[in-house]
């Protein structure tokens, strides 16, 4: 009976290692498993890693992409503008370099303009002089003024070479307009003229620019035209007295315009006026 039972107990411890066996088994399969998730987990996670840094990788080389193509778009815009802006800065660059030498001359041209002033005026006096001497008086009166306008400094130098200017426009514009008004008879007469005019005290006068200076009294009984060359009033028919009469009416706009046939004042030969071929 003895023997029986240490049969049993060996047989209960064998079965008590074999179950410890198990359980160790089973634990280590466990622990396996666990390591073996583990691994898997952690691989999983460095994989979406490499994937997040490759995905932030190609947008970040896109954005570049598209950063460089923005830059060579602008790069052509800007050499597009720049070539259209060559030209401007050139012929701004010369415009400075003609204005720099400008500015260099302008202490020069100060200090001689007092004196192209002067002779301006004295260029005006004398061509009013040598010319047929309508309205001289007046005429000469106006470069009086400018000469006491030299001598004054109320005016600036602009200001002065403003109305010289204008004077000599006024003196130019007589070679272009026909005019008319009436005063006393000036100038010397031939005998024929002086005949028929002596007891006039006004007459009406007729320009024609300054071709033609003519005058006619109110009773239309006497007339004549001015000789630069004899310097003189020469007398005129009845018929070209009529002509000057009509020629006013048209400068006074009551006669439409027309050819008028009358005899010059200043005759031409030759290339030259006769006042001129006798000095």
């Amino acid at each position: 009976m003895v023997h029986d039972f240490s049969r049993k107990r060996e047989g209960r411890r064998l079965l008590t290692s074999l179950l410890a066996a198990l359980n160790l088994v089973g634990v280590g399969t466990a622990l396996a498993q666990d390591s073996l998730s583990q691994a898997s987990i952690q691989a999983q996670q460095t994989q979406a890693a490499l994937q997040q840094r490759i995905d932030d990788a190609d947008d970040a080389t896109r954005e570049a992409l598209q950063q460089l193509r923005q830059a060579n778009q602008q790069a052509d815009r800007l050499e597009s503008y720049n070539a259209e802006l060559a030209p401007i800065v050139d012929n701004q660059a010369k415009r400075i370099a003609s204005e720099k030498q400008a500015l260099t001359q302008i202490n020069v041209t100060r200090e001689a303009l007092p004196g192209e002033l002067r002779d301006m005026v004295e260029q005006l006096r004398a061509m009013i002089g040598a010319d047929m001497p309508f309205l001289r008086d007046e005429r000469l009166a106006r470069v009086d003024d400018l000469e006491q306008m030299l001598s004054s400094d109320d005016a600036s130098q602009a200001d002065k070479l403003q109305r010289i200017f204008s004077a000599w426009r006024a003196e130019l514009a007589y070679g272009r307009e026909m005019d008319q008004w009436s005063g006393p008879l000036e100038g010397a007469q031939s005998d024929a003229a002086s005949q028929g005019s002596q007891l006039a005290r006004e007459v009406d006068y007729l320009r024609v620019g300054r071709t033609g200076w003519y005058y006619v009294t109110p009773n239309d009984r006497a007339g004549g035209v001015w000789s630069v060359a004899n310097d003189e009033w020469e007398a005129l028919n009845g018929d070209q007295i009529s002509e000057v009469r009509r020629g006013i009416r048209i400068a006074q706009d009551q006669s439409a315009p027309a050819l008028l046939h009358l005899p010059a004042s200043l005759v031409v030969e030759d290339g030259q006026s006769a006042a001129e071929g006798q000095s």
